[in-house]
């Protein structure tokens, strides 16, 4: 493995703390007014990325955290189903513990959300709920957010590609040259 600087070791450290590579720059001491630039110039270096993949590979074995394992539970919270939490039902209508009856003699009803016994639910669906709590209505029971978790994967998979648009001025020295001054330029610089 390459070697590293105990600044540059720094930065990967800080930068292993919570991904973000303008903190790390920050946290480990580079000048402020060149973090971003600097940031992610220095996740390109080889020396950098190798020492970030071993340490992400080594707390990964040691935490038993994978990717397999955080996909697992995405996959639980992306693929399930409110039925299995939440049941519409038919209640019929009474007044003093008797049924009403419609004009064909038929129970007058009306619909009701039950809520499912935790109980009765299995683990993995267990996982899907955020929270359990008694509201003004009463028992609210909120889940992860099913959508979330699709981008999520889908984003692993890289069924999606983030776009960054970048609008301004920018200064090109360059602008209006021909190729063959572009090639002269480029051919005193080499020498």
């Amino acid at each position: 493995m390459a070697k590293l600087t105990s600044k540059q070791k720094l930065f990967c450290d800080e930068y292993l703390i919570d991904l973000n590579a303008t903190q790390a720059a920050i946290r480990a001491g580079y000048k402020p007014q060149y973090v971003n630039k600097m940031a992610y110039s220095m996740l390109d270096k080889p020396a950098v990325k190798e020492y970030i993949d071993k340490r992400m590979k080594d707390r990964e074995k040691r935490t038993e955290i994978t990717q397999d394992k955080v996909l697992s539970e995405l996959a639980v919270i992306a693929f399930s189903n409110a039925s299995d939490f939440f049941k519409v039902v038919d209640k019929n209508i009474t007044i003093n513990g008797e049924k009403v009856i419609d004009d064909e003699g038929n129970p007058r009803t009306y619909k009701e959300v039950e809520i499912i016994n935790t109980d009765n639910l299995s683990m993995d669906n267990r996982k899907v709920i955020s929270s359990i709590k008694q509201g003004s209505n009463g028992i609210e029971v909120k889940l992860h957010d099913k959508v979330r978790a699709l981008e999520n994967i889908g984003r692993h998979l890289g069924m999606f590609k983030d776009k960054v648009e970048v609008s301004g001025n920018i200064n090109n020295p360059f602008e209006g040259l021909t190729k063959e001054q572009l090639l002269k330029i480029a051919a005193n610089e080499d020498g």
